[in-house]
Parts: structure tokens; sequence; C-alpha cells
């Protein structure tokens, strides 16, 4: 069990009040961490020493920027092991810790390289001697809210680009995974960014609303990105809206495979089981919809199932689970409710569905209709359903038959065909011939519809974390009409 305090300033402090609140592991009950739940008045510290901090780091040269960033990828990537030791707090299974701690050490790296290509440019004026620029500059503090599914990759996305532009930031870990999120604030300090450029605060889950209003309104905050629930991405928006505070919203995902009637089957069957399966299901770009043309349905849904057959879910710790545990019962109980709605009114059981406290076996169902809850709902688990149509037009209609719209795959031989499906697909990451589940520092991450909006990754970033500013300088004298 770890002790888990805020980080703020530079320096380890409890809450002011002294509380504490557990996170226990789903599988076995223990207590994983004992984090500080912080006040109001400690989320005010928080911000107020991301402000102190901010004029000096907006000053660095960028390639001073870029080493203390560099030197943190290095020293994260060193410290595997200590993230894979508090795996326990979500159930994970190891080697999803070890994949977390990879990508999110080139997120450093990727975003340590964008500190010199922070460009403006130079806008020709009608003014006679005026000469005049766009630049783009340093917001102030940014407030970073990330989820527990993919720990180290989305806190480590929450920051990485705000330090690169110059900007501090304040990290509001998540209430299931404190420890982790702590442990990404205490390698960056001790990389030598500075104290009071990342600040890391956790909150008990009941404190969460009061925490995250009151961070949003300090008005030191200029820019919030939240990675998260599509529900809970409503209400981040809404309040940033309010007090006037871009946001940039990564949310929920439901996500599509297509198989168009000339794919390679063993292919696309080994996407569907990673994407759709992969860490329990619980990440944003997970499979959750397979549509697959009727003419080769039957022999895919065929080779699916026997391919979940080999992905047993356990405890994480035994040596025979190749996938881990849900984040805890309760989400159990909430997808054996999608499925149980599902059979009750005609879907088919295909494969999986067992469930015992947080363990759900890998689950396939054909035959879901309009109707039924789990064609329209994220189950945010290892759970993928089938929907067939004839045709490509028929697979489009499907697959933009959602509320969502993040990630989307697309199988065929035929890459043209599959092309120009793609560009009408209404999401905004799609894979041709490979897994819904891909991420890349450098790449543009983010979705359309109810999935959020703005993107993380790579330039793309850029402009979400710095502000434009048009600068003029006046050379010779200036004619005025009075």
């Amino acid at each position: 069990m770890l002790d888990v305090p805020l980080l703020i300033g530079g320096q380890s402090c409890p809450a002011r009040d002294g509380r504490t609140f557990e996170r226990r592991n789903p599988v076995t009950g223990a207590v994983a961490s004992r984090a500080a739940a912080a006040t109001l008045e400690d989320a005010d510290a928080a911000v107020a020493a991301a402000q102190a901090a901010f004029p000096a780091w907006a000053a660095l040269a960028p390639n001073e920027r870029r080493s203390r960033l560099l030197r943190a990828a290095e020293q994260l990537q060193a410290r595997s092991a200590e993230f894979i030791a508090v795996a326990g707090e979500t159930g994970a299974m190891a080697n999803w810790y070890g994949f977390n701690v990879q990508l999110a050490a080139n997120i450093l790296r990727e975003a340590a390289s964008m500190t010199t290509q922070i460009n403006g440019e130079v806008i020709p004026s009608d003014v006679p001697g005026s000469f005049a620029m766009a630049l783009r500059q340093p917001c102030g503090v940014v407030l970073g809210i990330a989820p527990w599914n993919a720990p180290v990759i989305l806190a480590t996305r929450a920051i990485a680009m705000p330090l690169a532009c110059g900007n501090t930031v304040v990290l509001k870990a998540s209430e299931l995974s404190p420890a982790v999120h702590r442990l990404i604030g205490q390698v960056l300090q001790e990389a030598g960014l500075g104290d009071g450029v990342v600040n890391v605060i956790s909150n008990a889950p009941e404190d969460a609303p009061a925490i995250v209003e009151r961070l949003i309104a300090n008005p030191a905050v200029r820019r919030v990105n939240f990675t998260g629930s599509t529900r809970v991405g409503r209400i981040v928006g809404e309040l940033s809206a309010r007090h006037l505070k871009p946001a940039l919203l990564e949310l929920g995902g439901k996500a599509p495979l297509l198989v168009l009637e000339d794919a390679d089957l063993d292919a696309a069957v080994q996407a569907a089981a990673f994407g759709a399966y992969f860490n329990q299901g619980q990440i944003c770009m997970s499979t959750e919809r397979l549509i697959v043309d009727a003419r080769v349905a039957e022999d895919f849904v065929a080779r699916l199932a026997a391919k979940i057959a080999s992905l047993p879910a356990g405890n994480p710790e035994a040596a025979d689970s190749v996938l881990g545990s849900l984040v805890d019962a309760s989400a159990g109980t909430r997808i054996q409710g999608l499925i149980d709605d599902a059979l009750e009114q005609g879907a088919t059981l295909v494969a999986g569905g067992q469930l015992a406290g947080s363990i759900l076996q890998p689950t396939l169902l054909d035959g879901v209709t309009a109707g039924m809850r789990l064609y329209r709902e994220e189950s945010f688990g290892p759970v993928a359903v089938v929907l067939r149509g004839e045709g490509d037009e028929a697979l489009l209609r499907l697959a933009n038959d959602s509320e969502f719209g993040l990630s989307a795959a697309i199988f065929s031989r035929d890459t043209g065909r599959a092309l120009a499906l793609a560009q009408r697909l209404e999401s905004g990451i799609c894979h041709i011939n490979g897994p819904t589940v891909h991420d890349e520092a450098q790449m543009p991450f983010g979705g359309v519809k109810a999935s959020g909006y703005g993107s993380f990754g790579g330039k793309a970033a850029i402009e979400q974390f710095t502000q434009l500013r048009w600068i003029t300088l006046q050379n010779g004298p200036r004619h005025y009409p009075i």
C-alpha cells in the first residue's frame, strides 16, 4: 500500500485538513493506495504555485525546455517497474502498464521536439509602414484532468505539450489511480523541470465536482484539457465555457470495425480481438461494433469466437491470465446489465459473458439491433457486437449511426475503396487494415460528435496550448483621418 501526498510547488504535502481516501485493488480488495484528499484551499494553492512558476518556465530558451523534457522522458522510462508495481489500483495487466510507460516516454520526447516548432507568421498589412506578425505565446496555467484507464499515457499527455509550449500545469489525478498520477509528477519534479512547473492534486471521489469547479473557475487557469467519459466531459465543457476557458475534450467512443466482403478475415479477427478485449476493453478506442458484410459474417464470427477462447480474463497476477480485471465490480454489474438487455431482446451470445466480481470474460454478441442498449451505449468493457449489412453503403450507414466518433477501422484488400469509405466515416481517427486501438505520440488524436473536440499530439496540440496574438510594428509616419 502506498501513501500518496499532494505535489504543490515542488513539495510533497498532505491535504490541509489531513484527510485521505483509499483505493482498493478490484480483484483482492486490498488497499492499493491511500491518497491525500485535497481541499478547495489545496486546489487554490496548486494553481498559485503553477502561476508563480510560469514566468521563469515560459522564459526558458526552447532548447532548455527540450533538454528538461527529454531528461524527464528517460527517467520515466527507467522507472517502469515502479509504475507496474502500482497496477493493482486498476487491476490491469503488467504488460498494459509497461506499454503505458513506453508510450508516455515517447509523448514527452515528442513534446520536447516541438519546443522549436511553435511558429508565427508575418502577415502583409494594408497600412503603409506597418509590419504585422502573428505570434504564438504560452497561455499561463493549464489544468489537465486525466482518467485511470491508460493512466500513464493519458496523464502524461495532459501535461507534456502544455509544458513544451511554455505553460505550467496542475494535474488533477484520477480518484481510481492516484498513486500512478502522483508518480508521474514526482518523476518530472526529480528531472529538474522546476518547483511548481508541474503540480499534482488528488481528491476523494465525493469531492470531485467541487474540486474541478474550483480549479476551472480560478482566474489563473487559462486552458483546460480533459480525457474521460462524455457525461463528465459535458460538465467540464460547460464549466469551462461559463468561465470563458478554452477546453480540449477527448471523450467516449463506440469504435466500429468494418469488415468488407473482400477483407483478409484472419487479419480482421486479430485486430478485432486486440481492439475489443485488450485491457478488458477499457480504452476509449476499443472496438465495440463489428460491422461485417453479411456475405462473410458467418465465417468471421466463427473465427473470432475461436480466438476469444484463447483469451481468458483473470487475476492479473495469475500465470494463465491473458486479460486482467475491470476497474471494479460495479463496472461488471453495469456491463452485465447491457448484455442482459440485449439477450432479452433476442441477441445471441456467441462467446463469453461470464462475470465473477470484477472479472468479465471477453464477450461477443450477434444479432444486436437498434432497439438494444448495446447498439448505442458505450460498454467500456470486453464486449463487442456484430452488426451485419450487405455492401459498402450499408456498412457505412451502420458505422455512422452513433453519437460517438473517435476511432474506426476498415478491413479490405482494396485500399483505394477503403480510403474512399474512410473519408466518409464520421470519426476523428480511422485505420485501414489496422486496429481501432492505435496511438502514436506525434499523431493528431481527437474525436468528433460526442467524442469531443480538439486534438492532442504533436503539432496539432500547439494550437490548443498557445495564445495566437497579433502584433504590429509601425515604421515611419501613419496617416489618421482626424
